[in-house]
């Protein structure tokens, strides 16, 4: 069966194959605009990037300039981040913390809400100029949250958000169950960009086959690491959590700072996490804190938030500007409580493996601009085979490749409904 872009989907030969100028062609780019991310939720922040009324931060979601801020009552707004006078930029500052937004054009200046405030030379507008619904910031069709994670929507129409996340949005509650007292974004933000399809990168963020190979660097440091390892053996599945998304959950041996202890961290690392983990069973139960502790977690909400619970809890957005360029935006989210002793180690786990300067960050980005540009050599009738694990029985392993098909139908639906 050959899917509307082209995908072939043979269950009974086992094969799954998605053209390689999915990766190249440009009009297909420009469909992607129009068919996913101008009518997809998509990620825009978390809630303790705003700690307090009048804080602000200023996003590009999908080309386009948002200011999210929470105004003196405690409410959030998403505004595109554009003056109705003149189409200026109101608020050039990445966060802080402000009441009111000055245009530095023509000074208009704006609440946190987007209302129109004062303008300079009032007296040579009419009366009701000021309360025109044309002269206020525009707010983004919708801004809708799970939890602490803000999501937007660029089209007014369309499922809400409980429902796009379909079973994605307990893996968000997981995350946040990490602590009693609520998670934060830790520091700033990790900003780098790949000369590669957007898609790989949606690909390589739940790919349980390349670890070995491509971060056989990182899996030699840590056995050379006295004690940086435990027992637990590198097992799991891939699991599809509908709307194109999915995620690996698996066992690893490497520690996490939530509550899973290896001996490099000694007797009283040992004592601090095993005091973590009875918070855990009483505050969840036995089955979700283990579940929880113990389990590491790669997830992709469709089309492109990456939630990566493992040594270190990574948020990632990646948006093209072409077909061959992405943008990538990483945080590092972490329990408020949690001490100094392993929120240092959180920070260097972040860095040290997820990071643009660590062991994986590197590895995945030259695997994916080398893909990038193999793909010269030629697109036209030539498919890359994400085959793996269909002709096995069973559950997908967490190194299969179910969760990149799950992906890639909802791709391939949402482009031929709109070209429907």
């Amino acid at each position: 069966m050959n899917l509307a872009t082209g995908i072939v989907h043979d269950p009974q030969k086992a094969r799954f194959l998605v053209p390689r100028r999915a990766f190249t062609d440009q009009a297909i780019f420009e469909k992607e605009y129009k068919a996913i991310f101008d009518s997809c939720w998509l990620y825009l922040g978390h809630a303790s990037e705003l700690p307090e009324p009048r804080s602000f931060v200023t996003r590009t979601v999908a080309r386009r300039p948002i200011l999210f801020t929470r105004d003196k009552d405690g409410e959030y707004s998403a505004l595109f981040n554009a003056c109705p006078h003149r189409g200026a930029m109101v608020c050039r500052e990445r966060k802080g913390k402000s009441g009111a937004f000055m245009c530095m054009y023509h000074g208009w200046t704006f609440g946190a809400d987007g209302h129109l405030m004062t303008l300079p030379g009032g007296a040579g507008y009419p009366e009701d100029f000021k309360t025109d619904p044309q002269k206020q910031m525009v707010h983004v069709p919708r801004l809708a949250r799970r939890g602490d994670f803000f999501f937007v929507n660029f089209s007014k129409d369309g499922e809400d958000l409980d429902t796009f996340l379909a079973d994605a949005g307990d893996y968000l509650d997981l995350v946040s169950e990490h602590s009693a007292s609520g998670m934060g974004v830790v520091g700033g933000t990790q900003e780098y960009s790949i000369r590669g399809n957007w898609k790989l990168l949606a690909e390589n963020s739940f790919d349980g086959y390349h670890a070995a190979c491509t971060h056989s660097t990182y899996l030699e440091y840590l056995k050379n690491a006295n004690g940086a390892l435990g027992a637990t053996p590198l097992a799991g599945t891939g699991i599809d959590l509908q709307n194109g998304h999915a995620v690996i959950e698996y066992s690893a041996p490497w520690g996490r700072p939530i509550a899973s202890w290896v001996p490099l961290w000694g007797e009283e690392g040992r004592k601090e996490i095993d005091a973590t983990r009875a918070e855990l069973d009483q505050r969840l139960g036995a089955e979700r804190a283990e579940r929880l502790a113990t389990m590491n977690r790669n997830m992709v909400i469709f089309p492109n938030l990456v939630l990566n619970d493992i040594m270190a809890i990574t948020i990632r957005t990646f948006f093209p500007t072409a077909p061959d360029y992405m943008e990538v935006n990483a945080w590092t989210l972490a329990p408020n409580e949690e001490s100094d002793w392993l929120r240092k180690y959180r920070l260097f786990n972040f860095t040290e493996f997820l990071g643009p300067g660590g062991f994986a960050t590197p590895d995945d980005v030259e695997a994916i601009e080398k893909c990038q540009r193999g793909y010269a050599a030629s697109t036209d009738g030539m498919f890359n085979d994400i085959s793996k694990g269909m002709a096995r029985e069973g559950p997908p392993l967490f190194d299969d490749e179910a969760q990149m098909r799950s992906f890639w139908i909802e791709w391939d639906k949402r482009l031929a409904e709109y070209e429907a």
